[in-house]
């Protein structure tokens, strides 16, 4: 009887407790999906070296995607541009040769006038850490980087977030550690600081008490509305906004959706303004996505689209629908879109097809560790950056 039970029991507890696992390999494969190779050293092509390459920043223009890395500690990240149309790397540059000490380009890159981009970085830790320097990004002819060092918009600080304005003549950054929001003006190259936003001393307590350190609460992320407001996120579940007339500061009454208790792990990971002018954000200490209507100054949590934190990044598609990437390390990111109407749907892991010197008939590449996200301006296409010891760009169409 005891092996009768062990025979029925056994296999139906196997059944029952894989069902979630099963549930977190769907693989998403639309039509015209394929990969970029950036990073597998199996052949004599272009490509970023291991433990360098997590592509954290993203920017397409035109046929060119341009990619910024984040490197493991003591090593220096990379710039590279790739081909949409050639799908392969064009260029890429070590930016030790110009910036050395640095460890990330984590910031997006931001729009300046005509095709000039901006970046902002993290230094290494320890003793002799340096303050994160401004990059002005330009791609050149033959697809050549050219990176100007524009100097530590605040001494002995990193840039941790970094947004332009819609004309491109100014830039507003949060530095790292501190958290200070900061404005910088292109032509004048000065920086003014401000304060406000900076987590407090009791703020300060209770993220160490949730052992967690400025990563998770400074704001990660900013958005500028139609009216040329900016958004962000402040430690303790806030969100503030910057006048760029009135060079102040103020905070809404609403704050982040989030679940009670956790609300020290509020931070705006990600925005995405879409054509009607509403603010779509992500918290990333519960993975929730909200709406913010400039308008009115309210917030509508609209859920969560996977069972994990973190929403690391957001993008509208030509279809009209929201995209993003939720979850992360320990666990897997999923792709997911949004749209008012099918609301949340998980998309799952990537799995394109690449096609590679020495790799002609091509592999199905899956995508588990996702960081960033990145549309055409024609809405075209979205691509999406793995955040790996080996990262590769992973491409998909999005138009209706």
């Amino acid at each position: 009887m005891r092996n009768l039970i062990q025979n029925i029991l056994i296999p139906a507890l196997t059944l029952a407790s894989s069902a979630p696992l099963f549930a977190q390999y769907e693989f998403f494969t639309p039509k015209d999906a394929f990969a970029i190779e950036v990073s597998l050293p199996n052949s004599s092509e272009k490509r970023l070296p291991m433990y360098r390459n997590a592509i954290t920043s993203l920017h397409v223009q035109g046929d060119r995607v341009i990619g910024g890395t984040t490197a493991k500690e003591g090593l220096s990240p990379y710039l590279f541009v790739t081909s949409l149309s050639g799908r392969k790397m064009l260029a890429m540059k070590d930016l030790q040769e110009t910036i050395p000490g640095q460890k990330a380009i984590a910031t997006g890159f931001c729009k300046g006038a005509g095709n000039v981009l901006y970046a902002g970085t993290l230094s290494h830790s320890g003793k002799d850490q340096q303050a994160g320097h401004l990059l002005q990004v330009t791609i050149g002819s033959g697809d050549a980087i050219e990176v100007k060092d524009l100097g530590s918009p605040i001494a002995g600080e990193g840039i941790f977030t970094l947004l332009s304005n819609a004309q491109g003549t100014a830039l507003y950054g949060i530095s790292y550690p501190s958290g200070k929001f900061f404005t910088y003006d292109i032509a004048s190259k000065k920086t003014q600081v401000f304060d406000e936003v900076a987590p407090k001393e009791k703020e300060l307590k209770n993220a160490h008490d949730f052992a967690v350190g400025p990563e998770v609460y400074l704001c990660k992320a900013l958005i500028q509305d139609s009216k040329g407001l900016v958004y962000g996120s402040a430690a303790g579940n806030r969100i503030f906004t910057f006048d760029p007339a009135k060079k102040s500061i103020s905070f809404l009454e609403t704050p982040l959706p989030a679940v009670w208790g956790r609300e020290v792990l509020g931070q705006v990971e990600a925005w995405a303004k879409a054509p009607n002018g509403k603010l779509y954000g992500g918290n990333a200490g519960d993975g929730q996505l909200f709406v913010l209507d400039p308008a009115t100054k309210t917030i509508k949590n609209l859920g969560k689209p996977t069972m994990m934190p973190r929403l690391q990044a957001l993008a509208f598609g030509g279809d009209g629908k929201l995209y993003g990437l939720a979850g992360g390390a320990p666990g897997y990111s999923h792709l997911f879109s949004y749209d008012e109407k099918a609301g949340f749907v998980d998309l799952g892991n990537p799995e394109f097809k690449m096609v590679e010197p020495g790799i002609e008939q091509g592999i199905l590449w899956r995508g588990f560790q996702l960081s960033t996200l990145a549309s055409s301006a024609d809405g075209k296409y979205m691509v999406i950056g793995e955040d790996e010891a080996l990262s590769q760009l992973m491409i998909f169409p999005t138009t209706k």
